[in-house]
């Protein structure tokens, strides 16, 4: 018996142990799982952009987004970051945005109204 557990010792060879093969999955960048449907094709590529890290146009893409007017869901501060989606024609940075949360993003936002509305840009059925 094994001292103070009342269980005898068993020298014998260890039993084999089981091993569950779990599938590897490719993780899937964000252009690729998100559904872009219905927005404009700048969106798309400011996604890629977001992906690969920049670089960005302007000096301002990556900042906080504070969602101080509570839009989104409510999230931890500086978790939201902000993205200028260029607007064809337009000479500023234009109203259009893409918001994303959390590092890395687990979630996107479209604003077409400089985040007077936002449209949750939904992953791929």
């Amino acid at each position: 018996m094994l001292a103070g557990c009342g269980v005898d010792a068993d020298h014998s060879a260890p039993a084999p142990v089981a091993r569950i093969e779990r599938a590897q999955t490719p993780s899937l960048s964000p252009t690729h799982r998100l559904d872009l449907r219905g927005l404009p094709r700048e969106a798309g590529e400011v996604i890629a952009l977001i992906e690969r890290g920049g670089p960005f146009p302007h000096p301002q893409d990556g900042s906080v987004f504070q969602n101080r007017e509570r839009r989104l869901p409510p999230r931890p501060r500086g978790d939201y970051r902000e993205y200028t989606v260029p607007t064809p024609g337009e000479h500023s940075r234009g109203a259009r945005r893409i918001v994303t949360g959390g590092h890395p993003p687990d979630v996107f936002y479209y604003t077409p109204d400089h985040y007077r509305s936002f449209i949750r840009i939904p992953e791929r059925p």
